[in-house]
């Protein structure tokens, strides 16, 4: 079971629940966030409310929930301006595509999207719909509208979804939603540091349709990313071949080769304040690609191979180097391994787990390790392993 912190206190936080079935996770970060002892007000949309009943949420935080635009009982009858003004944020779980066009457009037709376009506090979103939805071009253009405006995105998560579909768009778990309130109400704990996040494998081609390359699928790099953005660090995502969507970063650059990843970490690095390499590099590329697909025939083949250039180790011992992390998958000797990994690449972080158990899996199981030791961050989801170990670094380069 994960057990949530509960260090959020004396902070007051509206919940905009949509209409989506993952309004039920809704009614559970309500309880585990008025639990923690924050003042939870809740607002729901006629949508939200065919989901849950209002009384749950009235339940679970004590406070009267508010559905309508022309509520009898506001001040003034302006419950769209009182409610925003009593508030240090406003988080909308689930907050649905339909939701969030409106919001990026600035169209306000019922309570919810009014108070979040009447504002004058900080806004936080978590998405939440069906892949296609999630991927479809309108609602990426919204989400980078939303995002430029100043608008906190957490999420979404990969998985699977309600209508029986896998895939990008399904709303984080009550307990990551936590941890996200948590993180913003630090202040953006890598608030005006640059990172950098290598993902995914590369792919090094042999003939025109053949290849060599890593097992990787890219979630946990992909999900450092989300973590690092939701610290308020500016975020470049270099990412290799993936099915997966890029989480709301601040620069994307997609590459294919080890060669490509190596020629985009070394056009970014010089403003990079911390370097976190978690993709599955290739060690090695065809010395003499052919240009057309190699026939088949009963004759052996032979490939010559060349290794590539360690992109780590290549930054790690730059004269001013930004903070490094490194990442080490063994399938034996998993600490002796990875802290000679460390020590030989002069990293001041490691992550290390076993490959076995955590290639394409959605949850993982890490030992970090730095010049203090080894710190054991039990079996969890990938997002939250990101952000356990976002704040780890965050520890690290503000030491106190």
């Amino acid at each position: 079971m994960t057990t949530c912190a509960a260090s959020v206190t004396k902070r007051r936080l509206l919940l905009g629940v949509t209409g989506g079935i993952a309004a039920y996770k809704a009614a559970e970060l309500a309880r585990l966030l008025t639990q923690a002892g924050m003042d939870v007000q809740s607002v729901m949309t006629q949508s939200a409310c065919q989901f849950v009943g209002p009384i749950t949420f009235q339940s679970l935080t004590g406070n009267s929930v508010y559905t309508d635009l022309w509520e009898a009982n506001a001040i003034n009858n302006m419950a769209h301006i009182n409610l925003s003004r009593n508030v240090d944020a406003i988080l909308v779980a689930p907050a649905s595509a339909d939701f969030m066009a409106k919001l990026a457009h600035g169209m306000a037709d019922d309570l919810l999207t009014t108070l979040c376009l009447a504002r004058d506090c900080p806004l936080m979103l978590a998405p939440a719909m069906n892949r296609q939805m999630w991927e479809n071009p309108a609602t990426q253009r919204n989400l980078s509208i939303l995002r430029q405006d100043g608008v906190n995105i957490i999420g979404p998560a990969s998985g699977e979804q309600a209508c029986g579909e896998v895939g990008m768009g399904r709303m984080l778990e009550a307990c990551e939603l936590m941890e996200a309130v948590q993180a913003f109400f630090q202040g953006g704990i890598l608030q005006g540091q640059t990172v950098l996040v290598t993902a995914g494998p590369t792919f090094e081609a042999i003939d025109a349709v053949r290849g060599i390359t890593n097992s990787s699928s890219g979630k946990m790099g992909y999900a450092i990313a989300q973590a690092a953005v939701e610290a308020g660090a500016q975020v470049i995502l270099v990412s290799g071949p993936t099915c997966l969507t890029p989480p709301a970063v601040d620069k994307f650059i997609r590459v294919v080769s080890a060669v490509d990843m190596l020629n985009a970490v070394q056009a970014e690095i010089a403003h990079t304040d911390i370097f976190i390499s978690v993709a599955a590099v290739a060690d090695y590329r065809v010395a003499n690609i052919s240009q057309q697909k190699l026939k088949k025939s009963d004759q052996n083949l032979s490939l010559e191979l060349i290794p590539n250039q360690d992109i780590l180790m290549t930054v790690s011992n730059l004269p001013t180097p930004p903070f490094c992390v490194g990442f080490a998958a063994e399938t034996e000797h998993l600490e002796k391994n990875a802290e000679a990994k460390r020590r030989k690449k002069k990293l001041p972080l490691l992550v290390a787990n076993w490959a076995q158990d955590a290639i394409g899996s959605d949850e993982s199981e890490l030992i970090l390790l730095d010049d203090t030791g080894r710190h054991f961050l039990p079996k969890a989801s990938k997002t939250e392993q990101a952000r356990h170990l976002i704040k780890h670094i965050s520890v690290l380069i503000n030491p106190k």
